[in-house]
């Protein structure tokens, strides 16, 4: 007589939808753990930097400290915000939150010797490296996101002194509503494409300092670069986006602004190309506690 059988039950079939759940599952881990860590310390005071700027200049603008001929009107503060976009979140803020937050996503589980307990369950690691991207793109893009919106509105604030033009609330519902949701773009389009380069870099560099820095001199450098070094930063496609262009300074190399049709997929085709890599690169990853 045959013995009976027991039937076991089908493992999950891999596919798309396992693996987007795999994928989600481990980025609410990783904001769970980035949202209590020390990430979320430097996170935290690299985004009010900005916010700490434009308020310490309004209170001022506002406090009448100013001459009467710089009294806030709304093309001046457009000029004044855009230059201070450029210059303080763009080239500050979003390249070194970037590189706080993607550069580290495996190297702090390296340094904490944790990588292992991840890397021994039935994920696949491309999986798992897109959770970790993911994370860290909510996590960034959210709180730059605000910290973008927030410095807007605070800067635009002192409109609400002249009431002849119609004030503060004039301004939003007539251009700058739309002006705050174009930089609120720009911010998310720069973690897009500078999270992908540091993400990169975390997982090809066992220290990602030096790297880094060479990025931001290269990008820094961008104003004097020639056209076609210019083409290949990502800030030169950030910058061909904002809604008030600005001066690059008198020794810069004057090139034609890429249009957002060139600019927005430019970025996109790139950070899709430096994941590709980082998904290789996991692919074959090896755990040598002992060289850390």
């Amino acid at each position: 007589m045959t013995p009976a059988t027991t039937a076991l039950p089908a493992p999950p079939t891999a596919g798309r939808g396992l693996w987007r759940t795999q994928a989600l599952a481990v980025a609410a881990q990783e904001l769970r753990r980035g949202i209590v860590g020390l990430r979320a310390l430097g996170l935290l005071f690299l985004c009010g930097f900005p916010i700490l700027i434009v308020t310490v200049a309004t209170v001022v603008r506002m406090s009448g400290f100013i001459r009467q001929d710089m009294a806030p009107n709304a093309g001046r503060l457009a000029i004044e915000y855009a230059t201070f976009y450029q210059a303080v979140m763009l080239r500050l803020v979003i390249f070194f939150v970037c590189a706080l937050v993607f550069s580290r996503l495996f190297r702090v589980d390296i340094q904490q010797r944790s990588l292992h307990y991840y890397l021994l369950t039935p994920l696949r690691r491309e999986v798992f490296a897109a959770g970790k991207f993911l994370a860290g793109l909510v996590l960034t893009g959210v709180t730059l996101a605000l910290a973008t919106a927030v410095s807007f509105l605070v800067y635009h604030y002192p409109l609400s002194m002249n009431a002849g033009s119609g004030g503060f609330g004039a301004f939003l519902a007539a251009e700058g509503f739309g002006q705050m949701l174009l930089y609120v773009g720009i911010s998310l389009l720069g973690v897009l494409g500078y999270g992908a380069v540091f993400f990169a870099m975390g997982l090809y560099f066992k220290n990602p300092i030096l790297p880094t820095i060479a990025v931001y001199a290269i990008e820094g450098l961008n104003p004097i670069l020639p056209v076609l070094l210019k083409q290949m930063s990502v800030i030169h496609y950030l910058q061909s986006l904002q809604p008030v262009p600005v001066s690059q300074g008198p020794l810069a190399i004057l090139a034609e602004p890429a249009s957002p049709f060139v600019a927005v997929p430019g970025v996109i085709a790139v950070a899709a190309v430096l994941l590709w890599l980082s998904a290789k690169k996991a692919r074959k990853l090896e755990i040598h506690y002992g060289d850390e």
